[in-house]
Formats: C-alpha cells, structure tokens, sequence
C-alpha cells in the first residue's frame, strides 16, 4: 500500500460551530489522507469559540485514536506556514452581521438573505477582502496549498478570486450538489456513487441537466418518480416543484432556486418572519447557542446530531472528498466551484461556474456543457453580470458600482427601495468596511 504523505491542514473560522462535522469527515479518512496537522485559526473576537470547539476537537481524536495533533490560533500566518491545505469558513461581523444582512432589507420591502439580494452583496463586501488576504499570505507562506472555500456567498467569493488574484489553486464548495445527489439516489433506490448528475450554473444557481447511470441519463426516470417526495434544504422553505413545471423545464434546479420561481411565496414568508422577530439568522444563532453549550460538555467526544439543523449539513463530506481525491489522484467526480474555460459556452471564459467535474492530484477537470438551455440561460446571464460587477466594485473599493449592482440583480424591483436598504448596511456594518475607506 502506497504510503501517503502526512498533511497540514488549516482551518481558517476554526471556532465555527460547522469544525467538529469537519474533524469527523477528517477522522474518517484518515488512512487515505493522513493529517499530522490541523490548525484551526480564528480572530480575537472568535476566541472563546475557538476555544470550546478546539477542545471538542481534540477529545474526537482521542476518542478515534489517530495520530492528528490539533493546533489553536489567532495568527493566521503562524498557521500558513508550509500548509498542504487551506479551508475557510469563516464569518465577518459573526451571526449579529447576518441578522443585520436579513433584517435590514425586509424594512425595504426586500427579502434578506445570506447570499441572495442585498444581504448577500454586504456578505461578500465584508468577506471578499479578507479571503483576498488570506491569498496573499498563501502566496507568502504556502504558495502550492489549495484553497477549498465553503464561506458564502461562494459565487461572489469564487468570482472575485478568479478574476483578481491569479491564484488557481481555489475551489469553492457547497453542500447543494451533494444534498442533491443523495436526494436522486433514494428516489432511484441506487448508491450515490452509482450517479453523475451534471450540474451547469452557478453557486447556489445551478441546474441538473442530466444524470448519468451506466453512461444513460436517467433525470426523466427521476423527473416521473419524484411525485411528492422532494427535495429541500434545512433553511430553504420546502415549497413543492409542480412535477410538470420541472418536465417544462427540463432540468432539476437547485433548491435555492426556489427564491426565484418562488419569489412572491418566499417573500411572504420571509416578511412574517421578519415581522416575529424570527428570521433565519436568528434561529441559527439559537442553534448555535444551544450546539455550543454541547461542546463545552468535557465527556462530548462526537459531533452532535443537532448540527445537521444548522444548514450545511454535510459540507464536511463535500470539503473532505475534494481534499481526499486530491491527494489521491481519484479522478472522481464532484460538484464544485472553479473556473470557467469554455466548459459553457453561454459564459464568459475566466469567469466562476458551478459544474460537474473530476478531481484529480491537479485540481478540478469540468464535463464539457456547452450552450445552456434557453430555458435556464438568462437568469444565470443576469446573476452573473451581478457577480462580475460586485467583484470589480470589490477591487476597485467603489461602493457607488457596488450599488449598481444591487440595482441589477434580478431580484431587485425598486431602486429606490434598494437605496434606502443599501444605505442603511453600509451604516450598519461600518465596523467591518473599513477596506472601502469609510
């Protein structure tokens, strides 16, 4: 059996309430990609969490018995150095940021969102400079590490490195795609692994536009079978796809296109929410309230059940799998964000797409998907040219173009509207804009 070599891995928002489901994906590879360390890495402001969830990650490897030694900082270059690997799941301004993000809007008549819509623009204003930090330092310190980014929004994120750091060795994952994929497979009756869906689109805005069982596309076998048994995401409302609307279509879409063809019922559900004070932020803040007071248990030595009511649940395989067939050349394949090189035509090269892809020792090698149905073609177009502007107001520092491209994203309807939201986050997160010069 070939010996593999011992790994360094760094986990960048290591105090996250998501790192114990990380350490267990990392457990139970162990004797394909052998991690002799894991830095978990947070912010000052973090250290407390760190703390808790370091401690509950050291007693899982006792537990397990592997050979992995756990690391807790708050310098992040201390961490980089001669890193085979760099995870990132971090979040600025913490849960108080994205309870802002979804409320703020819905006083303009906006649904708030984490990556969608105005809440999810001032996620990627506050997150966007510091994943463009953390390239640097990589550059600096560990210039030949991967970057596997889970933090959202992952298509502004992923858009933005591709367009201005020439830094290749990124993926961007999510848990979407995978969810996704286990779902066609009960409907099925078949293994997950028996399955390549091809995903076409973008992060939190892709399509299923075929799934392939001993090289057939079995998706009209699926589309006949999902009757009412369907598919949702732990913090998606499980609004049903009318089974004739998804034949119409052609494609499966991703569940958080339902903030799309479901705008008018997803708002509405939203604004009742917004108006008890129980928006989707501030249940995950008491999941994680309680998850916390779990970890701090001195006899916890697993990942609690109650995660997987975090949303997310799973990302660790995601994470964990890109990592594994990395190291092992596995050439499987996986759904992942990367870079666009003429795999859809309907995009523009250089930019980030979500898609199916092989993941071999030297990154992500995408299906070819050509021209995207027309059916769904537009809507990735305009989500896209929001992403492509933000990334450049980013860059520049503008937050005048950043409000352009609030105006442009397609689920804005009143520009007035979306000044009035616009403005009132950008006072509300002062604290951590600091970059664009105010």
């Amino acid at each position: 059996m070939k010996i593999r070599k011992a790994l360094k891995i760094v986990t960048i928002g290591g105090g996250s309430s998501y790192t114990p489901e990380l350490i267990e994906g990392f457990i139970k590879r162990f004797h394909e990609m052998p991690i002799k360390e894991l830095w978990l890495v947070d912010i000052e402001a973090g250290k407390e969490k760190l703390e808790i969830v370091g401690a509950l990650a050291k007693r899982m490897v006792k537990k397990a018995g592997v050979p992995m030694k756990i690391y807790l900082t708050l310098n992040r270059k201390e961490a980089l150095v001669n890193a085979d690997f760099v995870t990132t799941q971090f979040r600025v301004g913490q849960l108080d940021a994205r309870i802002l993000d979804e409320r703020i809007p819905g006083k303009y008549h906006m649904l708030g969102q984490e990556t969608n819509g105005a809440g999810g623009l001032f996620k990627a204003l506050r997150t966007v400079p510091v994943i463009f930090d953390i390239i640097a330092d990589m550059k600096e310190l560990c210039e030949q590490a991967w970057l596997i980014n889970f933090t959202n929004p992952a298509g502004v994120v992923s858009e933005a490195v591709f367009r201005y750091t020439e830094f290749s060795r990124y993926i961007g994952v999510c848990n979407v795609p995978f969810n996704m994929t286990n779902y066609f497979a009960e409907v099925l009756q078949k293994k997950p692994g028996d399955l390549i869906p091809y995903f076409a689109g973008l992060n939190h805005l892709s399509f299923v536009t075929a799934v392939y069982q001993n090289k057939q596309d079995v998706l009209p076998k699926i589309m006949d079978q999902m009757g009412q048994k369907q598919m949702t995401m732990e913090n998606i409302d499980p609004l049903a796809w009318q089974p004739n609307f998804i034949k119409t279509l052609g494609c499966y879409p991703s569940p958080y296109l339902k903030y799309w063809y479901f705008y008018k019922e997803m708002y509405e559900k939203y604004e009742k929410s917004f108006k008890e004070g129980k928006t989707r932020a501030e249940f995950v803040k008491s999941i994680e309230y309680k998850l916390f007071k779990q970890y701090r248990n001195p006899n916890l030595d697993v990942k609690p059940k109650e995660l997987e009511q975090r949303g997310g649940a799973y990302y660790s395989d995601v994470a964990c799998n890109v990592i594994q067939s990395i190291v092992t050349d596995k050439r499987d394949y996986q759904v992942v964000n990367t870079i666009n090189k003429g795999y859809m035509t309907d995009l523009p090269d250089g930019c980030a797409i979500e898609i199916t892809s092989r993941i071999t020792k030297d990154g992500p090698v995408p299906v070819y998907i050509g021209k995207l149905p027309v059916q769904i073609r537009g809507l990735i177009q305009d989500v896209k040219a929001y992403e492509e502007l933000l990334s450049d107001a980013i860059f520049e520092k503008d937050l005048n173009k950043a409000k352009m491209a609030l105006y442009i994203h397609p689920m804005t309807t009143s520009i007035i509207d979306a000044s009035g939201a616009f403005d009132e986050l950008v006072e509300a997160h002062k604290p951590y804009l600091s970059y664009y010069g105010i």
